[in-house]
């Protein structure tokens, strides 16, 4: 009886095998999506190469690092402030940014903008970048708003100006008192 399950259950996985692999062989192909894009391999990595070469004797006396104004200029050239809302009294705001023709995105002061770079203050001019513990080597300035569109409405279609209607009197009501003496009575009301 054990030969019989066994060799039952050998054929059910060879039936259930051969039932997967020809559905998958039949079943029709998927298309690539219309929003799908193809990934360029040969791009090169961005990144400052003087930095390869920098001796150790370039750090500060506390041991860190001296800030690169190179890196921060390298981000410059490469950023695009859209817009900002920045705050008067806390120093405080949030810039949209866009990097390399990315979409934008929301970066607050104090943020990380691209590797060590920070969004350190931001007013209503200008937004100043630099390393999160060090001075700001680079100021950005904020687009300038487009002057008002100016101009005149063209004239209403389809109106008469008011000068050229008749005016008509003043009517009341049939039944109640006027002073104009249209109902037949005197000024004194009798």
């Amino acid at each position: 009886m054990a030969s019989r399950i066994f060799a039952f259950i050998l054929w059910a996985a060879v039936a259930a095998s051969l039932a997967y692999w020809g559905l998958r062989w039949l079943a029709p192909a998927t298309g690539v999506p219309a929003s799908a894009t193809s990934v360029k391999l040969g791009g090169h990595i961005q990144g400052d190469y003087r930095r390869l070469f920098v001796a150790q004797s370039d750090q500060t006396a506390s041991g860190e690092p001296a800030p690169d104004p190179g890196a921060a200029a390298q981000l410059v050239s490469r950023l695009r402030i859209l817009g900002a809302v920045a705050s008067a009294g806390t120093g405080g705001g949030v810039a949209l940014m866009s990097i390399d023709g990315k979409p934008p995105r929301a970066v607050r002061v104090g943020s990380v903008i691209d590797g060590d770079m920070v969004l350190l203050a931001l007013n209503q001019r200008q937004a100043e970048i630099g390393p999160a513990a060090g001075p700001a080597l680079a100021r950005v300035d904020l687009p300038v708003l487009p002057p008002p569109s100016t101009g005149t409405l063209p004239p209403p279609q389809g109106v008469e100006p008011a000068s050229a209607a008749p005016l008509s009197p003043a009517r009341t009501a049939p039944g109640r008192m006027g002073g104009d003496g249209s109902d037949g009575s005197d000024d004194n009301g009798t």
